[in-house]
């Protein structure tokens, strides 16, 4: 064999061997494609993709900030949702929802003009919320009152509070009569009979501390909890601990992308971890580098597009408290393959 044949062989090797290991570290092939740049101050919690519409709903202090979800430019606001921590839909009948932490109430606002509606009574300190199309109903995870509003979006009535034991940081449906809430401060995982609006089941996610994110696989019939430096997946129908994965720190919130099936956990350090089943088994399949602060997560199933929102804190700051946002910095990181 000539030389120069030779190391053709071993330079196509060479190449074929980095390729390799590239894509052993890149993995799952998602990476941060884009950031939007919101100018506007405040902290953040969820963010949230809109019914069919190319908008990105993103709570941010005192408003929400409506983004084009491909460009990333401002398409509006919906004003003085102080303390908003999530945000809703109900595309049936044209609207949309916001928890407002700070005022004990949700505000409602038009999904086509984006003017605000109505306001309704929530427990204290709503944060997560969400639409059973099940049952029908708009939800609130009330962090202070320790329990579940559930409100009629027609009539815009609250009908019934569940008092829930704790802290009830995220909800999520079977679509099939069953609600699903983390119990932060208690460690662990209820089940409710939505329709009968009582608690079946207490499911303890111990050692497994700090629920905050949850995501659903309907299809499997699977739980994905986001505790700290773990991610814990459960038997939606039994509560049974199938596997406990270590992810980073700081996770505030959990994707499930069926088509995929793949989980990602957002963490607080700058990960994303993303997992997926494999022979019956959950397996971390990558840790993508994001930014320090992006805990939080939204996933656009259709075209498998993730966002982020983050933000850079000042360094100097009160001891045991949040430090404030540098201004100009809040963002939103997109992901996608």
């Amino acid at each position: 064999m000539k030389t120069k044949t030779i190391k053709a062989i071993l330079f196509s090797l060479i190449i074929c061997l980095l390729q390799a290991d590239l894509f052993a570290q890149t993995g799952t092939g998602f990476k941060v494609t884009n950031v939007f740049h919101i100018a506007s101050s405040g902290g953040w919690d969820y963010i949230a993709v809109g019914p069919g519409n190319n908008r990105l709903y993103v709570s941010h202090g005192t408003q929400v900030n409506i983004l084009d979800e491909t460009t990333g430019d401002s398409v509006g606001v919906i004003p003085n949702t102080t303390g908003v921590h999530g945000i809703a839909f109900v595309p049936s009948i044209g609207k949309g929802y916001t928890s407002n932490g700070r005022l004990n109430n949700i505000t409602v606002f038009d999904l086509k003009t984006n003017q605000v509606l109505s306001q309704i009574n929530a427990g204290t300190n709503p944060d997560a919320i969400m639409y059973d199309g099940f049952s029908k109903l708009i939800i609130t995870c009330n962090g202070r009152s320790n329990d579940l509003s559930l409100i009629d979006p027609v009539t815009e009535k609250l009908l019934a509070t569940i008092p829930v034991g704790g802290k009830p940081e995220t909800a999520v449906s079977d679509q099939n009569g069953k609600i699903f809430v983390n119990i932060e401060d208690k460690n662990e995982i209820i089940s409710i009979d939505i329709n009968q609006k009582k608690i079946l089941n207490r499911w303890s996610l111990s050692p497994s501390e700090g629920p905050t994110g949850l995501a659903i696989d309907l299809k499997n019939n699977r739980l994905f909890a986001g505790c700290e430096k773990t991610l814990v997946v459960l038997n939606a129908s039994t509560g049974a601990v199938m596997e406990r994965i270590p992810i980073g720190d700081g996770c505030d919130g959990v994707a499930f992308d069926p088509a995929l099936g793949w989980a990602f956990a957002s963490c607080g350090v700058g990960l994303l971890s993303i997992v997926q089943e494999k022979n019956g088994k959950y397996e971390l399949l990558q840790n993508l580098s994001t930014k320090a602060s992006a805990r939080t997560i939204a996933l656009n199933e259709t075209t498998h597009t993730l966002y982020l929102p983050a933000g850079e804190f000042q360094k100097n700051s009160t001891p045991g408290t949040r430090p404030p946002l540098v201004p100009g910095t809040f963002q939103v990181l997109v992901v996608k393959q």
